[in-house]
C-alpha cells in the first residue's frame, strides 16, 4: 500500500477531473485508501471487469477501481460501483435490474465502506 504522501504526489500528474476528485476523497478516508492507491497508479494496472466477471461474484454491493465493460451477461440484481461504465454495460445493467453508482458518490456515501466486495 502506497503511503498518502505517495498518492499525493502521483495525483499531480493525473489531468481527469473525476479521478482527481475520486483520489482526493478516497484519499481522506482510510476504508477507501487502498482504492486511492490503485487510481493513482498507472492506467493499465486499473480493474478492468466484464459482466461476466460480476455475474460469477457473490455479493450485494460490488467496488471495482477501474472500468466495467460490457462482454457477457449479468443475471441477478447487484449494486455495481466503478470508477467508469461502457455505454453498453450500462444499458444491460440497467436492464437486469442493477443499480449503477459512480465511485466518488459511494465513497461519499458509504463512508466505512460496509457490505462492499473490492476487485483489485
Amino acid at each position: 500500500m502506497k503511503s498518502k504522501n505517495q498518492i499525493e504526489k502521483q495525483l499531480k500528474k493525473k489531468t481527469d477531473p473525476i479521478l482527481v476528485q475520486t483520489v482526493i476523497l478516497a484519499k481522506k478516508n482510510p476504508a477507501w485508501i487502498d482504492i486511492a492507491s490503485i487510481l493513482t497508479g498507472p492506467r493499465r494496472k486499473r480493474k478492468n471487469v466484464n459482466l461476466s466477471e460480476i455475474s460469477k461474484i457473490e455479493a450485494k454491493t460490488i467496488v471495482v477501481p477501474g472500468k466495467i465493460l460490457s462482454q457477457g451477461d449479468i443475471n441477478k440484481k447487484v449494486r455495481v460501483v466503478a470508477l467508469n461504465f461502457s455505454e453498453k454495460a450500462k444499458e444491460k445493467l440497467l436492464n437486469a435490474g442493477c443499480e449503477i453508482v459512480l465511485l466518488k458518490d459511494e465513497i461519499q456515501k458509504n463512508k466505512d465502506a460496509k457490505d462492499v466486495k473490492i476487485l483489485k
